[in-house]
């Protein structure tokens, strides 16, 4: 018969061995190969890298990078379309192993998720056709230059550009991208996924990057303390810099080879 005293001592003991043991290990990746699945969560509103073709199918950069691990892993892909205010949420919760939606990386969301390396270059900078000199801030004196108002590109070229130039403001987009096919402007301070739509059009005179206002590359998110997951996407994307597949990524939606700086 166990006494009173002896289940309490018993139940102490069991009590502090739990507090001590350390706790299950979690391995995303080894969870992904027995599923045989990754749910990967991709852009669906966010052309080039995630949109919905004519077809109804998903088309874009990060579909392509969704499909590229999915395939290098040897498993099946669930592609989960969310928006930037829910793809973090979404991982933290479980509903996807993987994000992949043009997330850049800042200091907020590295404290709580880990980011892979770089795969896609998203970034502000100067567009002008090739035969306009251009190659620092300074030779943008004496230059129209369009922009759309308040945007990132606005505040920063609003800091920097010479007093020479004339900055000439539009109220969205696409009147950025008029005014330089028609020839409004000399060169536009623009991100490269607006210069991604103008070479759609196939101008005559094609925007060409001639300096850089704002370098913010995309990576990988994914849930921390996940080291095997982390080294294998890592591999996946170096072998993809190296193999050339990222280059034709780069070149199919946003018209440029990958920077070399990627």
């Amino acid at each position: 018969m166990i006494t009173k005293r002896a289940f309490l001592a018993a139940s102490l003991m069991a009590a502090t061995a739990s507090l001590s043991a350390p706790a299950a290990f979690a391995d995303a990746l080894e969870d992904i190969t027995s599923a045989g699945e990754i749910r990967i969560a991709v852009p669906q509103d966010f052309p080039p890298f995630g949109s919905v073709g004519a077809d109804m199918a998903p088309q874009g950069y990060d579909i392509d990078m969704a499909e590229l691990i999915a395939e290098k892993l040897g498993v099946e892909l669930e592609l989960v379309p969310v928006t930037s205010a829910n793809r973090i949420p979404y991982l933290q919760t479980n509903k996807v192993d993987l994000v992949i939606s043009s997330m850049g990386k800042n200091a907020e969301r590295e404290a709580v998720i880990d980011f892979s390396e770089a795969y896609a270059p998203f970034y502000n900078g100067i567009f002008a056709p090739d035969d306009v000199a251009v190659t620092e801030v300074a030779d943008l004196a004496g230059k129209q230059v369009g922009v759309t108002r308040g945007s990132i590109e606005d505040l920063e070229l609003s800091e920097v550009a010479p007093e020479e130039a004339t900055i000439k403001r539009y109220e969205d987009n696409n009147g950025t991208i008029s005014a330089f096919l028609s020839g409004q402007v000399e060169a536009i301070a623009t991100g490269n996924v607006v210069a991604a739509a103008i070479l759609e059009r196939n101008p005559p005179k094609r925007p060409e990057l001639k300096f850089l206002i704002k370098n913010s590359p995309c990576y990988i998110g994914m849930n921390k303390g996940e080291p095997a997951l982390m080294e294998k996407v890592n591999a996946i994307i170096a072998e993809a810099k190296a193999d050339g597949t990222l280059d034709a990524i780069s070149e199919e939606w946003l018209g440029v080879d990958l920077p070399e700086e990627l």
